[in-house]
Formats: C-alpha cells, structure tokens, sequence
C-alpha cells in the first residue's frame, strides 16, 4: 500500500449526491487502512461538511458544484471540501448546548460540533472565489 495518495470527486451540491460521496471516502479510506469504525466517522464528518455547504453556501441551489479531495500521507489522511458559495463565519460559531438540544428533542445545528468531534483537526479558509473546509485525522 502506498501511503500517499490524492484523489479528488466533484460533484453537484446537491443531497443527492450523499451516497457518492460516502462511497467515494470509503473505498479510499479502507483502501489506506483506515478501520471500520474510522471511516464510518469519517463519512459522518463529510456528510456534515457537505450538508452545511448545500445548506449554507449554496442556500440549496444544486447549481454548484462541491470539490472534494481527499490527500494521505505517512501520518494522516486530509479531507478537503471546496465550494464558490457563502462564507462560513467561525467567529460567529457559538458551541451548542448540548443537553439542551437533547432535553427540547431539537433537530439540527449540531454539525459543525460533531465534525470537531470526529476529528483531529478542523480548519476553514475563505478566500474571495473559493472556501475551504479542511478536516484531517491521524493514523492509528
């Protein structure tokens, strides 16, 4: 097995495209020696990631395209989802409250929590024609 390796899908912002793109970080991931358990987080992670650029970005639009690159190296596999949509704030982000959302029975806002969650590391780069979501996690 090589352990460096890029690969990259693009695919329409739409929910419809959930599935091809579980699919996609699967077959690389288990490929890389990822475990069961591993990749089903990260699946999570990028379903999460891609459901808010459909949601917030594009406001739905599924004129837009959402680029997805997946990069392993030695250490780690980096996962990067591009979109020409709204910026995502982080200052704006406020954690959620957990137990609350819990104890009302409250159904989303949780993504951007349960992504840092699944994750080693998160970070968000908007640049004026293209945004970033990258989402890395270490081998084990």
């Amino acid at each position: 097995m090589n352990k460096t390796a890029t690969y990259r899908i693009t695919v329409n912002a739409s929910t419809e495209n959930l599935s091809e793109v579980r699919d996609f970080i699967a077959l690389h991931a288990k490929k890389q020696g990822f475990s069961r358990k591993e990749v089903s987080d990260l699946q999570l992670a990028v379903d999460e990631a891609y459901t808010n650029i459909i949601k917030h970005a594009y406001k739905n639009s599924n004129n837009e395209n959402v680029e997805i690159n997946l990069s392993f190296d030695p250490d780690k596999l980096c996962i990067s989802l591009f979109d020409s949509g709204n910026s995502f704030k982080p200052e704006s982000y406020d954690l959620p409250d957990i137990r609350k959302k819990m104890k009302e029975r409250k159904r989303g806002g949780m993504g951007v929590y349960l992504i840092h969650q699944l994750m080693d590391s998160v970070s968000y780069h908007a640049q004026p024609d293209k945004n970033e979501i990258r989402l890395c996690k270490k081998r084990t």
